[in-house]
């Protein structure tokens, strides 16, 4: 798949995607499956285009995470993205992972 360039994409990038399958590549032998379940647009106060927005992706992973890290972030329509992940915690389906686009 094609690598994506981060500064092209915008919250309605992901909006359609809610409750999909993605696959983050966290080593280079492990990728778990992550479902979509938030993405969140904020208000601009940059002279920037691009509005920031936040995405939540929740793993099935139930007693252990990865440290915050750029991972290969993989969906069939979307391509490979480099992202920074950061654990936000565990709810009760899994653990879930923020990305924040500024």
């Amino acid at each position: 798949m094609e690598l994506q360039i981060l500064a092209n994409l915008s919250y309605d990038d992901f909006k359609g995607y809610m409750n999909q399958k993605f696959n983050i590549k966290f080593e280079p032998t492990i990728t778990l499956q992550a479902e979509l379940i938030e993405a969140t647009e904020f208000n601009n106060y940059s002279p920037l285009e691009r509005k920031p927005f936040s995405i939540i992706l929740r793993t099935e992973q139930k007693n252990e995470y990865y440290p915050q890290e750029t991972f290969l972030v993989e969906h069939p329509e979307k391509g490979d993205l480099p992202i920074f992940l950061s654990p936000k915690g565990f709810d009760a389906k899994g653990m879930m992972y923020e990305a924040i686009f500024s």
